[in-house]
């Protein structure tokens, strides 16, 4: 369904690994100038402030991290040892978050509730179904994140990799809440 987006990954990882190179992959899921200045609404470029589409059932959760953040973590990263051929992992605290909370969230910086219109599963494939390529690779990653569960569905093994706020707790990161308040 995602056009061997990530098929294409994998094969590159998988050629660095055969090869016996020395990596440290960067996992950082959303970054926040990718859905969120829509509040996850595909074709909007602002958050709603009458009604908003939750998608699944609105709790599973996605993790969003501003670019610079992410940059910022990468270079701690750079030359560390605890991380040679593992995988860093970011979900720093305040950034990982349901649909529903989300909502909330936006919902007490507007001082406004939402009508809330839940759109099931079956529902979203068949809309990633009927909507061409590349039109449809939000609501792929829409479903994989907050139906799926593709950011937050697995703990992370230490033998593997490591989360980021937990290695470089001085790096100074910005919250969704912190994002949200500059699109008001």
């Amino acid at each position: 369904m995602d056009y061997n987006f990530y098929l294409r990954k994998a094969e590159i990882r998988r050629l660095v690994e055969a090869e016996g190179i020395p990596y440290t992959y960067i996992s950082c899921n959303f970054l926040t100038s990718y859905l969120l200045p829509s509040l996850v609404q595909p074709g909007l470029k602002t958050p709603p402030r009458d009604k908003i589409r939750v998608f699944g059932d609105g709790n599973v959760k996605a993790v969003f991290v501003k670019e610079q953040d992410v940059a910022a973590f990468t270079i701690c990263s750079m030359d560390d040892p605890r991380l040679l051929n593992k995988v860093l992992y970011l979900r720093p605290p305040g950034n990982v978050y349901s649909m529903n909370e989300l909502v909330e969230i936006w919902e007490s910086k507007i001082g406004k509730k939402l009508e809330k219109i839940y759109v099931p599963e079956d529902e979203l494939l068949m809309k990633i179904k009927e909507t061409p390529y590349p039109d449809n690779m939000q609501m792929i990653f829409i479903y994989s994140a907050f139906v799926k569960g593709d950011h937050t569905y697995f703990d992370i093994d230490s033998h593997s990799g490591a989360e980021g706020t937990q290695l470089y707790p001085n790096v100074k990161y910005a919250t969704i809440s912190e994002f949200l308040e500059t699109l008001l």
